[in-house]
């Protein structure tokens, strides 16, 4: 996938990761533009090419009584005015086949859910529009299989794929990050490291997804070293009150400072 061809993406830099950030959900238009802003001022310093990630509304909750969004077009006008802001492009995932034409209208990237990647009709859907598509591999798959989910894209005369690595179920509570399947994974498309995600603690006896977020800077920093394209990371400036997996969001507090390292890290690599 050429970077180049996500509009607006700014400061490509092929021997930089890109980003993918932001909040799990929107959760209204001021917590938006505040993240959005911050994270901005830090990638624009560190050239470093971001996309702002926000969900319009979230499909897969644990609870019926979970938070699920503040009205999909409200939420989509959102991300948009981000966009239109910040100039920086966007990214939400979708989870029924008429969301990826009506989320087409607002953002430049569609994310397919990990659980919903082996879903065919909904890649079709979303690779039909010609947005950018971010394949998450289900936590059930192996990095080899998501070569399937890809070239269902690619079937739909849409070259821009990319897959994210969001970890691997181990035990009921639990994940991993074998980053032995990034390099595996970039044989079949860019290919993205979700930190936040990896350290979710699914399943918990109170129907809220726990999570290790003091773990966030070891697992980015290994992934950077393993030679990802890209790291999606979700922030939040008060995640204990966010709506959606606060438990293992990054604070904003801390976004710059591991930022910093992240390309530090990179640069070192590129050395060699």
């Amino acid at each position: 996938m050429d970077l180049n061809n996500i509009p607006q993406i700014k400061h490509t830099d092929s021997n930089n990761f890109f980003l993918l950030a932001g909040p799990c959900a929107i959760e209204g238009e001021e917590m938006a533009l505040r993240i959005a802003e911050k994270i901005v001022s830090v990638t624009d310093r560190l050239k470093i090419p971001y996309v702002f990630k926000g969900s319009f509304k979230k499909a897969n909750r644990s609870r019926i009584d979970s938070f699920t969004g503040i009205g999909d077009e409200k939420a989509l006008k959102i991300l948009q005015k981000v966009s239109q802001t910040f100039g920086v492009p966007t990214v939400t995932d979708i989870h029924e086949n008429e969301d990826a034409a009506k989320a087409a209208e607002y953002v430049d990237i569609l994310q397919i859910p990990a659980f919903l990647v082996r879903q065919t009709d909904l890649v079709v859907a979303a690779a039909q529009t010609g947005k950018t598509i971010n394949l998450k591999k289900g936590q059930f798959m192996s990095p080899e299989s998501m070569k399937h989910a890809v070239q269902k894209v690619l079937d739909c005369n849409n070259e821009n794929a990319m897959v994210t690595d969001r970890g691997t179920m181990f035990g009921y509570q639990d994940m991993i990050v074998d980053y032995r399947g990034i390099p595996t994974m970039k044989q079949f498309a860019t290919t993205v490291l979700d930190v936040t995600h990896s350290l979710q603690q699914p399943n918990q006896t109170t129907g809220v997804t726990g999570g290790r977020p003091d773990m966030i800077e070891t697992i980015a920093k290994a992934g950077i070293a393993v030679g990802v394209d890209g790291i999606f990371i979700e922030t939040h400036f008060d995640p204990a009150n966010a709506k959606s997996d606060g438990a293992n969001m990054l604070h904003l507090n801390y976004f710059e400072g591991l930022m910093e390292k992240l390309v530090a890290i990179r640069q070192t690599i590129n050395k060699f």
